[in-house]
């Protein structure tokens, strides 16, 4: 499973669900191993795949944790290649951002108060 210092993959029992655990503030080291994991995910996936991030802190990432050249390729690829974008927990604004986003992009975006209330959502979700 997925581990760095900050991000941790969580265990699920939806096969298309890719799940992470933030602990800390995430560095550019962990978004940068985060999105060479996703990009081999996206090029193994037959379908789109879900994504959840749980927050476990009050910490986002660090300035300019997401400029790196596999972050920006994670990114635009998720757009082809992420049905549902889920976090949980999410602290300050961050929650209502990605909300935000998910009207501007082609995929579903959720922000949700606990961990359970977003598994609840994606498992009620057709499977891709």
């Amino acid at each position: 499973m997925f581990a760095t210092p900050t991000i941790r993959e969580i265990p699920t029992d939806l096969p298309h669900l890719h799940a992470f655990r933030i602990v800390a503030e995430v560095t550019r080291d962990d978004m940068t191993a985060m999105s060479e994991h996703m990009l081999e995910v996206f090029d193994a996936a037959p379908t789109k795949v879900d994504m959840l991030l749980q927050f476990d802190t009050n910490a986002t990432a660090e300035a300019g944790a997401g400029l790196s050249l596999d972050s920006l390729k994670a990114r635009v690829a998720s757009l082809a290649k992420v049905r549902n974008y889920v976090v949980s927990n999410a602290p300050g604004a961050a929650g209502g951002l990605v909300e935000a986003m998910g009207k501007v992009i082609p995929v579903e975006a959720r922000a949700f108060e606990t961990e359970d209330a977003a598994l609840t959502w994606l498992k009620a979700q057709p499977a891709p």
